[in-house]
Parts: C-alpha cells; structure tokens; sequence
C-alpha cells in the first residue's frame, strides 16, 4: 500500500518538480538528457518511448515532429547531436509499429496452391534442402523428408499463412549450409523432428514477441533507423539455429515433449529480451 501511495506521489507531483529542477541545473529538457546521457540503441530508445514522448509519430511526420519538439521545448536548432539521436529514435519507434503490421500482413496471406508465386517459393524450398532428390510430383510423400505432414505442404501453413512458408524459404536462402545441417539433425533416430512444421512453429514464436513488443530491445540495437522485414527473417533465423542447439543439448526422451520444451525454449528466449543490450543474431 505505501509503495503505491508513494508511486502515486511521484507520478503526479514530485517527478513534475524533480524535472523542473534538473532543467533548472543542466538547461536541458529530460529529452536532451536522454538523447545525449543514455546509450545509443534499445536503452535510449526505450527510455523515449516508455516517455511517452512523441511515441505514436508515424515516419513521414518524424522531421516534422521534431521541429516542434524543439519548439515546444526550447531548444537551440543547432544542437545536431540532439536532433540526430531523436530522428534515431523515432524512426525505430514507428518503424517497429509498420514492420509489426507488415508481418501480420503476410501472416494473414493464406497459402494459395493457385497462386504461381506460392508454388514457386514452396518448390524453391524444396529444392534448397534437398537438391540432389527430384521432387517426383506437387503432392508427394516426398514432402514428409523435410518435415511437413503429409502429401501437400499446404495445409501446414494455416496458422502462420504466407509468412511461415517466406520463413523457411529465407533461411534455406540465405543459410543453406546451416538449414541443411539442421534437416539433418532432425532426421536422428532418437531426437529427430518434423523440420518444416518446427520452422512454422518458430514463427509463431517470432510473431509473437514481435506482436508484444519483447523483440523492440533486439531490434532497437541492431538497426539504426527503420526495422524491414530483413531484421525480422534474420530474428527467425536466430531462432532456427538456437532451438536445433537446444534441442539436443536437451535430450528429449521422444517428440511428444515437444510443446514442453518449446516452451522451455520460449522463456529463455524472452529472458534474453529482457536486457537492454540485446542483439539475438545469426551471422554467416
């Protein structure tokens, strides 16, 4: 009770007062203390948008925004520095928010086996993991030894849509090495996997810490300016690469533990998030 009545105190009186005094000392607003006191990245970031300052500025409007900041606030159109790190800022901060949408987006995209460009993408995944093998025909057993279900691929990606074939295709592309060793691994007689629908899985898992804001640490440090699409396939890729690890350094007694040490995987993930200087990536 007397935390909360102190928390209460602070917030609607003292921190007004505290704020007032430390304009007083330093001459700079609590943005300028921020933009130039606090690291560069999530802390500084974060720190602006837990603020609530000018958080909801959409990207066209950050010059604009700014400029009025600097009115409001008084301070001097000179000082560069302070102007640079809060264009920075806001640029992940709204950037964060339209990269959320666009991945919903895909999400929302069902598979269409009408689609040319879906069965292209479906078939260059195929090809990617198993370049020596000839897919024999569209619906085939064959699509179980990468990990799908059954004979049509298709109804695996109802959950995730679109975004969880573009996934699996990213991270065949751009790590092939990595995505074969990973197929292999999870083809072990004791320990093995269903590759592909682990994958969707995963991505489930990405565009759920996206959707809840625990993945703005991560990319707050790792991109200066607007998070792509790129930076959340690359945050996918991280996880494919991890979970492989984790999963045989756990040793399972079979696959029916899966949802157990997913979950398991989750949390560990998310307690990484947590710190401010997280940067959760995958290099070739």
């Amino acid at each position: 009770m007397l935390v909360r009545f102190w928390g209460f105190l602070y917030s609607n009186y003292l921190r007004f007062w505290l704020k007032w005094v430390w304009r007083l000392l330093t001459g700079k607003c609590e943005l300028q203390r921020v933009c130039e006191g606090v690291k560069a990245g999530a802390q500084r970031t974060l720190s602006i948008g837990n603020g609530g300052n000018a958080v909801h500025v959409e990207e066209a409007e950050v010059e604009k925004c700014i400029k009025d900041i600097m009115k409001e606030k008084k301070i001097e159109q000179k000082d560069t520095g302070f102007k640079t790190n809060l264009h920075i800022s806001l640029l992940q901060i709204s950037g964060y928010k339209k990269l959320y949408l666009n991945v919903e987006n895909l999400r929302k995209v069902p598979y269409d086996s009408d689609n040319e460009e879906h069965e292209e993408q479906l078939i260059e995944l195929w090809n990617l993991l198993m370049p020596h093998e000839n897919l024999k025909a569209r619906i085939s057993k064959q699509w179980c030894d990468i990990g799908f279900q059954g004979d049509d691929p298709k109804t695996d990606f109802r959950g995730m849509g679109l975004l969880g074939l573009v996934n699996l295709v990213y991270f065949s592309k751009h790590y092939t090495d990595e995505a074969r060793q990973i197929l292999s691994h999870s083809n072990h007689p004791k320990l093995g996997y269903s590759y592909a629908i682990v994958g969707i899985n995963l991505t489930e898992m990405a565009y759920s810490l996206l959707k809840n804001g625990a993945l703005k640490s991560h990319l707050y440090n790792v991109v200066s300016g607007l998070p792509q699409m790129e930076h959340f396939h690359q945050f996918y890729c991280y996880l494919v690469y991890e979970f492989d690890k984790f999963w045989f350094e756990e040793e399972p007694e079979s696959i029916m533990h899966f949802n157990q040490y997913r979950e398991k995987f989750h949390e560990k993930v998310k307690g990484l998030l947590l710190d401010c200087d997280a940067m959760l990536t995958l290099q070739n």
